[in-house]
């Protein structure tokens, strides 16, 4: 197995050469290694049925499976389904993704590492948009750093939720208080440790942030997070500012990223092509919200 860091590129690595049928332990964790350092990493030439794609995220610690279940593949509930295949029998949620997000920022303990693997990938260009929040708020103005350390940020999924065939004709009311019994508001810190690099690490998204509390249980004006989005590049909509990386794939390609350190967003083409990719995220064994380096 060979690690190379992409030259020309803000984050991220190529790997080549990894087999999971003869991987072993320290191969494991040289990989999760890479991806912290990282952020992340794009394992080529793979080619993993569903049930090995489950083991390889066994492997890399414990597997969250979504609370959806409208997502999962119908033999693998581990996978998580976006988009659509014709023909192969699965049914996939299309057009996932096409806002800023760290998965499960709205859940009460959210998972270390995401992992995706392109099943369809369409003939025009398609791929995922990177931000590394922490190189973001290394960046901040130092006002706004000492600003943010010490509070807390609500995250919720109810800016972008889909609807589901069973919602059409209900009153929006009853949509939104069944979203907020499945999944209330839950306060994280802004400002935390990575638990393996130490950076200080900026949990905020465009998709699931709904402000900051100080403290005291104060919240700060709104405005604080308009300004955070802006600076980080989140609300950039011709995607041109210098914080983001777009990471294209082709088949065989599965992507391995730091969903504690990266936002994400997916590129879609204007005019929907199949596609379809497995997604398996997993809890690493570290403190989401670590107090320090261990590496």
């Amino acid at each position: 197995m060979k690690i190379n860091p992409n030259t020309g590129h803000l984050l991220g690595a190529t790997v080549t050469g990894f087999d999971l049928s003869s991987t072993t332990d320290a191969e494991i964790e040289e990989l999760k290694g890479a991806m912290y350092r990282h952020r992340l990493l794009l394992l080529k030439e793979q080619s993993l049925e569903p049930k090995e794609l489950v083991a390889l995220g066994r492997a890399l610690g414990t597997i969250e499976v979504y609370y959806e279940p409208m997502y999962h593949h119908p033999e693998h509930p581990e996978i998580f389904v976006s988009g659509t295949k014709p023909g192969d029998g699965v049914k996939g949620v299309p057009q996932t993704g096409k806002f800023w997000h760290a998965d499960y920022s709205f859940m009460p303990e959210p998972f270390g590492i995401t992992m995706t693997y392109p099943q369809i990938v369409p003939k025009k260009n398609r791929g995922t948009y990177y931000i590394d929040m922490a190189k973001v708020f290394a960046e901040l103005p130092d006002r706004l750093k000492d600003r943010l350390r010490g509070t807390v940020v609500e995250h919720s999924p109810r800016r972008y939720v889909k609807i589901r065939p069973t919602d059409v004709y209900r009153p929006i009311h009853e949509v939104l208080a069944d979203i907020e019994l499945a999944t209330p508001p839950v306060f994280h810190p802004t400002v935390f440790p990575h638990p393996v690099t130490g950076e200080e690490i900026l949990y905020v998204s465009e998709a699931g942030a709904f402000g900051f509390l100080d403290p005291d249980g104060n919240r700060l004006p709104p405005e604080i997070l308009q300004e955070v989005l802006e600076l980080s590049g989140q609300l950039d909509t011709g995607f041109t500012d210098p914080h983001i990386h777009l990471q294209t794939f082709t088949e065989g390609d599965l992507l391995l990223w730091d969903n504690r350190a990266l936002v994400h967003r997916a590129l879609h083409n204007p005019k929907p092509e199949p596609a379809q990719s497995y997604r398996v995220t997993v809890h690493d064994g570290l403190p989401f919200f670590g107090t320090g380096a261990t590496r």
